[in-house]
């Protein structure tokens, strides 16, 4: 079978190709003359630099690398990072031999080797990140991305145990979501220490604590998502446990709420926090969390104090208006739609929240990259050429469930019982774009309905006909599977699915999910996940470096129509309403037996009101979650848009813009190419001196100092770093950010909120900041230092 070899990867693809997904050589000391490495440019904990270099020379433990850009570098060997793999084809060979080697005959793996490689090429099928690192690499990596594991038993050994489970599995590359509603409340009796318990959330602290300490080889850090059910008596603290500092910082939160919280929220009802009663003898036995089959045995509850729904339902709110936290996942009818009902309930998500799992679930993902189904000839999508790599991924996935090693019994048990795939899709946004179909409008949802539910179609199908080769699930009963409220919808859409599964049964429980996609989606050059475009020009922050990206579908027009501005049809995350997010997602969570992992971008200034709204909009579409971004509601994120850098080495390419333009942000989408240059010498000098003057740049080729007299505004992301300090006010929290070579910003935070101490602190800093980013009077840190330094109090 012929495969499209592609062009090596450049830039921060090649970077995250190299880092996350080629198969390693742990021991650098093999480094020689010629190999392709990645090399340490910065060892900052919190703001790391790799390149991607030739090795040119070696002495000893020092090699001197020749980095992309053409500088060099010296390095010990012991900070390379160095690969077997070096090409893409490289690593489409290793993952095809490796999911067709459990087909049952040689003919069958040959077969399967070559239809694995053929949706691999190309990058039309994506693996997902831990099936790309570990799948024909090791038999210790699992191929799983996330996994659930039981809610804790409530005991401090059940609490260690989960603890344990969730570094193990950590520690082996995969994220982890716990339902924390097991674990009884705040100043609960414990019987035995004489003493109350501490609660859920705190316990929620300690997870999240040893997620930040867990780091797999270097190149993924812990993910943990954590949940409260919205009956809990600690619910009100894990909704504003993140507006402490410090608290809580390495976990996603999310509250699972029921179809009768809803209800209360919108009849304006009370409702009831509550508990089971501890004393009782079943209690130690038969307690998970799972309070609807608690009551189902008979079992007594106690009501620990009764609330107006809406009060809980506004704290949610305002808190993710804040910092886009908690989310929330619809937990109730996310049940009532699953395909596992009636044998698994799901009890939480991964990390990402694109796989609600029932109790030791796993996710096992791959996209497909909807950019590679264009057809130009048409106009259309590559329907056939679809199909095929659907039907075909769908077998690779399932094979996986059958190659990946298993370091929990319980997950084997659990995963080859309901084989669970996560088929999904990137490069939606691209193809989009190519079709000239406006993200978000009435003719975009009218073809994300027919796409994804042709993607259901053909995948649901394919796991069917792959039962009648291999066999159902170990779960599967045909009239119960076909009950749930999504194989309703599927079925009264495409009939033939129906009487595929009478006949010849169903292989996996689940087929279908829409993961972020990130990395992948970053590492391939296409759009991530099923979201818009963040901008067409944007930087990236990961622990690779700071990385500009520009994306190719917009540059390239924007190359063959100079100074034309982009169609309308070229939309960015930011520039859709939040409402046009949720519809999207709404539009296609009909067609995906999992979930979706999708965030409504909302400008600042939209409103505490407005956000309920759109949560309450998601529910009554039919989202099994949401998730919402304010811009700027966060200190950091990983995607920013901001202005070229004004560094006027090249005098050749200076964009024609005036000062406020450079010094600010531009709106999300507004593609800064070169389509409106002109040469240097044209643009009028005191214009050029007024825009380097508020940049500490000179436009001269000679090197003379610029005495900078203007205030420097902030722009959208800033780097820094935060320190943590005992007071006698208790811990403070400094946190220093740069602009440039120089610091620019200080927060300061200590004592309780609304304290005279933290409202003083909150006042100097912001004082120190404007202090710092006006003009440029010698050292400024030093100077704040001298009149700063020994001032004391009674403290």
């Amino acid at each position: 079978m012929n495969t499209v070899q592609l062009n090596r990867l450049e830039g921060l693809s090649e970077k995250i190709f190299l880092d996350r997904y080629a198969m390693k050589d742990a021991d650098t000391s093999h480094t020689k003359v010629g190999d392709l490495v990645l090399v340490l440019t910065k060892d900052d904990p919190k703001f790391p630099a790799k390149e991607v270099g030739e090795v040119i020379e070696r002495k000893g433990q020092i090699v001197t690398v020749k980095l992309r850009s053409g500088d060099l570098i010296d390095a010990d060997v012991e900070k390379l990072t160095l690969t077997k793999e070096k090409t893409p084809e490289e690593l489409w060979d290793r993952l095809a031999g490796a999911m067709a080697s459990v087909e049952a005959t040689p003919e069958k793996q040959k077969e399967w080797t070559e239809k694995f490689r053929y949706i691999l090429d190309d990058w039309k099928l994506v693996p997902g990140g831990r099936i790309a690192a570990g799948a024909g690499a090791s038999d210790e990596l699992t191929l799983f991305n996330c996994y659930v594991i039981p809610s804790p038993h409530d005991s401090r050994g059940g609490i260690m145990a989960t603890l344990s489970e969730m570094t193990e599995i950590m520690s082996r590359g995969g994220g982890v979501g716990i339902n924390l509603s097991s674990l009884r409340p705040r100043r609960a009796i414990v019987k035995g220490v004489n003493g109350s318990s501490s609660g859920a959330v705190s316990w929620g602290g300690l997870f999240s604590y040893t997620t930040g300490l867990i780091e797999q080889g270097g190149s993924r850090r812990g993910a943990l998502m954590l949940m409260l059910n919205d009956w809990h008596p600690d619910l009100m603290d894990f909704i504003t446990v993140k507006q402490t500092m410090g608290q809580v910082t390495n976990a996603n939160l999310s509250i699972c709420v029921s179809n009768g919280f809803m209800k209360a929220v919108k009849e304006d009802l009370d409702w009831e926090l509550v508990f089971p009663d501890s004393s009782a003898p079943e209690y130690d036995k038969e307690w998970d969390g799972d309070l609807d089959k608690w009551k189902k045995a008979g079992r007594e509850v106690k009501v620990i104090r009764t609330v107006r729904a809406r009060d809980v339902w506004n704290t949610i709110i305002e808190s993710a208006w804040k910092s886009a936290e908690p989310g929330i996942v619809f937990m109730e009818y996310y049940n009532q739609m699953s395909n596992s009902w009636y044998f698994n309930p799901i009890i939480c998500t991964n990390p990402c929240g694109e796989q609600g799992l029932p109790a030791w679930g796993v996710c096992n993902l791959s996209a497909i990259n909807l950019s590679k189904f264009y057809d130009a000839d048409n106009h259309d999508v590559d329907w056939a050429e679809l199909s095929k790599v659907v039907r075909w991924s769908a077998r690779f996935l399932d094979n996986v469930i059958d190659r990946t090693p298993y370091h929990f019994e319980e997950n084997r048990v659990n995963q080859q019982g309901e084989r669970r795939v996560g088929l999904g899709s990137m490069g939606l946004a691209e193809l989009m774009i190519k079709l000239e179909i406006r993200y978000g409008s009435p003719e975009s949802l009218e073809f994300l309905d027919k796409l994804y539910g042709f993607i259901a179609l053909e995948s649901y199908l394919s796991s069917s006909e792959i039962a009648g080769e291999k066999g159902s699930f170990q779960h599967f009963d045909t009239e119960l599977y076909l009950q749930s409220g999504f194989m309703k919808n599927l079925t009264a859409a495409y009939p033939e699915v129906g009487e595929s599964i009478r006949q010849n049964g169903m292989r996996n429980v689940t087929v279908i999910t829409q993961a972020p996609t990130g990395s992948t989606g970053t590492m391939v050059g296409t759009s991530t996940g099923i979201e818009p475009y963040f901008a067409f020009e944007y930087f990236r922050q990961s622990r690779l470096g700071f990385d500009k990206q520009y994306v190719p579908v917009a540059q390239n027009w924007l190359e063959q129509h100079p100074g034309e501005e982009l169609p309308d049809f070229y939309v960015t995350s930011m520039s859709l309403s939040a409402e046009d997010h949720i519809r999207v997602q709404a539009v296609i969570q009909r067609w995906i037996d999992s979930s979706i992992s999708k965030t409504a971008n909302a400008p600042n200034d939209f409103t505490v009101e407005q956000t309920a709204q759109l949560y309450e909009l998601a529910f009554d579409l039919g989202c099994k979650g949401v998730t919402i971004y304010r811009d700027g509601s966060r200190n950091e994120q990983v995607l920013s848009t901001e202005k070229k850098e004004a560094v006027v080495a090249d005098q050749d390419n200076m964009d024609d813009l005036d000062a406020d333009a450079l010094l600010e942000s531009p709106a999300c989408g507004e593609f800064q190419g070169e389509a409106e240059t002109e040469d240097a010498a044209d643009i009028d000098l005191s214009t050029m001196k007024k825009i380097s003057g508020a940049l500490a740049v000179s436009p001269e080729r000679k090197e003379t100092k610029v005495i900078d007299k203007e205030y420097k505004r902030r722009p959208q992301i800033l780097k820094g770093a935060t320190y943590k300090i005992n007071t006698p006010f208790g811990m403070a929290y400094i946190t220093i950010n740069d602009l440039g070579d120089a610091p620019s910003e200080i927060f300061l935070n200590v004592g309780k909120a609304g304290s005279d101490v933290f409202a003083m602190a909150e006042a100097l800093g912001r004082v120190c900041s404007l202090f710092l980013r006006y003009g440029d009077h010698g050292n400024k840190v030093s100077l704040l230092i001298k009149h700063l330094k020994g001032i004391g109090g009674s403290g």
